[in-house]
């Protein structure tokens, strides 16, 4: 095992006790995350931690390779998987602010697949009984995640069950293209009513075909220029180039059957090569420092060296609960994760805490937060102004409850 704290330019660690953190406490994250390094439970691990913009700790365990003998290092790529959805959210929200759409837009109004849906009312994933939907998917329904959309791996319905077997799984449709595959999705009947519920699902991959639409370029495009460009997150990309191949890390799965850490190696190879669909819900690949200059404007009000991506007030707005006072928990449906998202809402491509005592988890009235597929993780704490990124390669996300865990460790110390 290779355990280090180290910096590099774009993470200069500053002094835990110049921000109200106590530095032995906070050393306490290395000691748990290297248990799991140590025993086999996970590979290797990064974290940043930030408060008031300061990165206070910059950790890395174990190895980016297991099988190679490769150690994570400072600039270790990482497949983020859904932390692509915030960025997604973010792009839209920016062409929101420039008056491209309205919340109460149908999604129709551009993608005319999607202008008579069917709703799920009983039956099988064979022979489904659907009825005409009574009111439109709007982009705020993209957003938010009451579309009635689904993913295919969620196993909970005979509709995920349709997406499955029309390639929806893990990976989106074999030799489908966004605008094909978002179709696709748009013949599938849907979960429920638009806007009733809550319901994990391809919906913010819907709204980076939208985008595409609406400018008349490709989600490439506007996330380097809306983005990736003006934050500097020059290691964030789509795929890694192969002068870069040596410092992606390796991608595993929990092996249902014998609890152990297994190499999976077809969908850790995707990411070697050009993708044929821009998955705006899970298609890029990140650095912890990278991602750390995002999470750090979010936590700026929408701005980063004097960049200005979003106006404050529209960032406030996205990070209000949009569930009509309702949390995950009580309004969603399926299970995606470790957590079960009591006392925490959803905004517009986050999740907000709304009841930390709910939750069950130290946190903020007002944190967002999100992950990735691969058990990465991050969160925006505003009344604290603590920030964190968390990196590893370990499906599903549900693996372990490292989500909660890092909370406790982080939140235990400060001390101001």
């Amino acid at each position: 095992m290779t355990l280090a704290t180290t910096s590099t330019a774009d993470l200069a660690v500053s002094d835990p006790a110049a921000v109200g953190i106590d530095a032995a406490r906070l050393r306490r994250i290395d000691d748990h995350l290297a248990r799991y390094v140590e025993d086999g439970r996970l590979a290797g691990t990064h974290v940043v931690v930030a408060r008031r913009g300061e990165v206070v700790h910059s950790s890395c365990c174990g190895m980016r390779d297991a099988e190679a003998g490769l150690p994570v290092e400072q600039d270790t790529l990482w497949r983020i998987f859904s932390m692509t959805k915030p960025i997604t959210s973010v792009t839209a929200m920016s062409l929101f602010e420039r008056g491209l759409f309205e919340l109460s837009d149908p999604v129709s109004r551009w993608i005319p697949a999607f202008a008579d849906m069917q709703v799920w009312v009983s039956g099988t994933a064979d022979v489904p009984v659907t009825r005409p939907a009574t009111q439109p998917i709007t982009m705020r329904h993209l957003l938010t995640h009451t579309s009635g959309l689904t993913y295919g791996f969620m196993n909970a319905h005979p509709v995920d069950e349709i997406y499955r077997r029309n390639g929806s799984v893990l990976l989106h449709p074999a030799g489908m293209d966004l605008e094909q595959a978002v179709d696709l999705w748009a013949g599938h009947p849907l979960l429920f009513e638009p806007g009733t519920a809550w319901g994990y699902s391809v919906a913010t991959d819907v709204l980076g075909r939208v985008l595409e639409v609406i400018t008349g370029r490709s989600l490439a495009e506007l996330f380097a220029e809306i983005v990736l460009e003006p934050l500097g997150m020059a290691d964030t990309h789509w795929w890694v180039h192969g002068t870069d191949a040596h410092r992606l890390a390796a991608l595993y799965a929990l092996d249902p059957v014998t609890g152990r850490r297994v190499r999976h190696q077809r969908m850790g190879d995707a990411a070697l090569t050009p993708p044929g669909l821009l998955s705006g819900g899970g298609g890029l690949i990140s650095t912890a420092a990278d991602y750390h200059r995002f999470v750090t404007m979010l936590l700026r009000g929408g701005e980063l060296g004097g960049e200005r991506i979003l106006g404050p007030r529209t960032l406030r707005y996205m990070t209000k609960n949009h569930l009509d006072g309702r949390s995950i928990a009580d309004t969603g449906s399926g299970s995606f994760s470790e957590v079960g998202y009591a006392g925490v809402g959803f905004g517009l491509g986050f999740g907000v805490t709304t009841d930390p005592v709910r939750s069950g988890v130290l946190s903020s009235v007002g944190e967002f937060t999100w992950g990735g597929l691969a058990s990465t993780a991050f969160w925006v704490d505003p009344v604290e102004e603590v920030t964190a990124v968390f990196m590893t390669q370990l499906m599903p996300s549900s693996s372990y409850p490292l989500r909660s865990q890092l909370r406790q460790l982080v939140y235990q110390a400060l001390v101001d």
